[in-house]
């Protein structure tokens, strides 16, 4: 089963630092079938449970996926080795359309901010003990998602949207548990549920969002929680139209102790309004970054949810970090309140550039979806091959490998980096690299 390599220790810490060696050189290569729990502690000669707490150590830490009868088995690609870490390297001259960052140009200069974040600090230094979150800013954020019709919640700051994520699930779920994944999606999430321990189960995305057939099959399969990107799916632009939230809140009404997770990063850079989950189960949360309005490294992201789950995550919050930086709550204060950012201005330069690509595309018989957001979602026959001629042509795009997890292959373009006069260029080599059209509607 594991051919020459042996698995030793009595204790569980040994175990699972044995089973990690031999994955890191090599004698335990991805797909590796470990042995069933009870035959492994009856070669060790210690308790079964031992070994269960190992094995249940090494599925935390992202080593290892059980799948019921069939065993525990060494991840494929471990915990640690984050998606975008497989991107290609963008060779010189190439244009970067890969990245999925945000156009510097439409993000707000930090100094003044930051320096009126500094002045503030002066004045009141924060010290241990003080409200973990800057009441102005719970304020105005609260303000900003009852206008968006966000059920009533108390308000949490974590340091960005993933690690807002990670502390909503690592609430209410343990390893092993079922969480559904919309399918293309966000590589972070895609990496992060099974580096919990979790399993993923894979959800469908059409234009409007998940689609309630595919949530329908995850519930019914056991799904604890479900993850829904609001506006801006990444990677194919989805947003959760009126019609598909009343369809999703109908089914979840029938599931109450299903966790919900709305992550609206696309507040701030969209100009579709939101419609949310939040508040039909009992456990929910929505968690909005500044990343992609505001700049990547301020690392803050505003959560509401229920006062249960709430609770959870801010008193686990203070036994790690404590506290996201009241200094940079600080800034994002001044940012909202100066009006350092035109929403409706920057989601008009994305749409142009996005529409401008999805409608050159389709004129040239190429089916490619952008609803909203940075990125257009291209279906295609052969990722490899299509990637690889699109480089040839000076393009790098994203291949769909890094999104997706039963969804048919694509590649995504970011537009962030493209200017409108570019748009004709790159529809012809992305025509000239898929060399056919792509029929239907759906990403799977």
């Amino acid at each position: 089963m594991l051919g020459e390599y042996r698995i030793t220790g009595r204790r569980t810490a040994d175990i699972a630092a044995s089973v990690e060696a031999g994955v890191a050189s090599g004698a335990l290569p991805p797909g590796s079938l470990l042995p069933p729990m009870r035959e492994l502690a009856g070669h060790l000669g210690v308790n079964p449970n031992t070994v269960a707490a190992a094995y249940r150590t090494l599925r935390e830490r992202g080593v290892i996926e059980t799948d019921g009868r069939r065993g525990s088995r060494v991840r494929a690609r471990p915990s640690s080795t984050p998606r975008d870490a497989l991107r290609m390297a963008v060779p010189a001259g190439v244009r970067d359309l890969a990245q999925g960052n945000p156009d510097v140009a439409l993000l707000p200069a930090l100094d003044g901010a930051l320096a009126a974040a500094a002045r503030r600090y002066a004045q009141s230094p924060t010290l241990y003990g003080e409200d973990p979150v800057v009441p102005d800013l719970a304020r105005l954020a609260r303000a900003g998602l009852d206008a968006d019709g966000v059920a009533p919640g108390p308000v949490a700051v974590t340091s960005g949207a993933l690690d807002g994520m990670e502390r909503v699930l690592v609430a209410h779920l343990r390893p092993g548990d079922a969480v559904a994944v919309e399918d293309p999606g966000w590589g972070g999430v895609l990496d992060l549920v099974p580096a919990l321990g979790l399993r993923v189960l894979p959800v469908a995305v059409d234009e409007d969002g998940p689609r309630a057939d595919a949530v329908a099959r995850a519930l019914a399969a056991g799904a604890r929680a479900l993850l829904v990107t609001s506006r801006a799916q990444n990677p194919t632009g989805a947003a959760v139209s009126a019609e598909r939230a009343g369809e999703l809140r109908e089914l979840l009404a029938d599931h109450p102790h299903v966790l919900v997770i709305e992550d609206d990063h696309g507040h701030g850079i969209v100009d579709l309004p939101l419609h949310s989950l939040g508040g039909v189960t009992g456990h929910w949360a929505l968690i909005r970054s500044t990343a992609k309005a505001y700049g990547p490294d301020l690392r803050l992201a505003v959560l509401t949810g229920d006062a249960v789950t709430l609770d959870r995550v801010r008193g686990r919050q203070r036994l790690g970090p404590g506290w996201v930086s009241r200094l940079l709550q600080y800034a994002v204060v001044d940012l909202w309140t100066s009006g350092a950012v035109d929403p409706a201005a920057v989601a008009r330069s994305y749409a142009e550039r996005r529409d401008g690509l999805v409608g050159a595309l389709r004129e040239r018989g190429v089916r490619a979806y952008g609803r909203s957001g940075l990125n257009v979602w291209v279906p295609v026959a052969d990722e490899t091959v299509v990637v690889a001629r699109l480089l040839a042509a000076g393009w790098a795009v994203s291949a769909g490998a890094i999104f997706r997890v039963e969804a048919g292959p694509g590649v995504r373009l970011t537009v962030s980096q493209l200017t409108v006069e570019e748009v004709p260029a790159l529809a012809d080599a992305v025509a000239a690299a898929v060399r056919s059209g792509v029929a239907g509607v759906r990403y799977d």
